[in-house]
């Protein structure tokens, strides 16, 4: 008896649809996983990403306030971690949609280095133009403290940067811009230190929002298991100290 061949176009069509199978197990699969990473608040999906990326880092650090930390937040990390690098991102654009409900915003802007690694691609989510801020002019090509545009009288702007602690550095980056009639009405941080820089900023006017605050990141962590007991309890009576000074 003669077993039947297949033809070999049926054949190939046969994989192709098993191929087609396998592919939608999988987006399937990575559509659970990006559904359940938005089912975590947002300070649970910004500590999981610190910690996968290295981002989070304990030690003994000098910081530009002139404090010393018992830890320290280095969002270039997740120049090296895309996964971790998005996550931020969309929990900031998710953020910076909700402002857009509400409020004007014609420009972001940010200040070097760490925030303004991340406002190309948060400004792109938007589809808003966006300028950083550079510390102090250059002396050579375009001298300017401003780049990627211009920021022009009547802007309204929304300053976006990594952390704040004492707000020092967001003063220095919302200075040029409002030297040159743009409104900065709104500052927008992913980690609030809680080290003033709120409250700072608050009694002069602006209006603040940080994704989270270090307090909440600890907890966080702390519930999952993925920092020690010892290490929670140091960055907290750190808080609390600099908080009673």
């Amino acid at each position: 008896m003669r077993i039947p061949l297949i033809p070999l176009q049926d054949e190939l069509k046969a994989y192709e649809r098993l191929g087609r199978k396998e592919k939608v197990k999988k987006t399937k699969s990575t559509f659970q996983d990006i559904g359940m990473s938005y089912m975590l608040s947002k300070s649970s999906r910004i500590a999981n990403a610190l910690i996968r990326s290295g981002s989070l880092k304990f030690g003994m650090f000098k910081l530009k306030s002139g404090f010393v930390s018992p830890y320290y937040i280095d969002l270039t990390w997740l120049l090296s971690s895309p996964q971790d690098f998005k996550c931020i991102v969309d929990t900031v654009v998710e953020e910076i949609n909700d402002v857009l409900s509400s409020r004007r915003v014609d420009k972001l802007a940010s200040i070097e280095l760490k925030g303004a690694l991340l406002i190309p691609s948060i400004a792109n989510k938007l589809k808003l133009p966006c300028l950083v801020v550079r510390k102090e002019e250059k002396g050579y090509g375009i001298a300017s403290r401003i780049v990627g545009g211009e920021a022009k009288k009547g802007d309204h702007v929304l300053f976006f940067d990594d952390v704040v602690s004492t707000a020092k550095s967001k003063l220095e980056g919302i200075r040029p811009l409002e030297e040159l009639g743009a409104k900065v009405e709104m500052i927008l941080v992913v980690i609030d230190r809680e080290q003033g820089g709120k409250e700072t900023l608050e009694k002069l006017g602006y209006q603040f929002r940080a994704l989270t605050t270090i307090s909440e990141l600890v907890n966080t962590l702390l519930q999952s298991k993925k920092i020690t007991q010892e290490q929670a309890d140091t960055i907290l009576d750190y808080t609390k100290g600099i908080r009673a000074q």
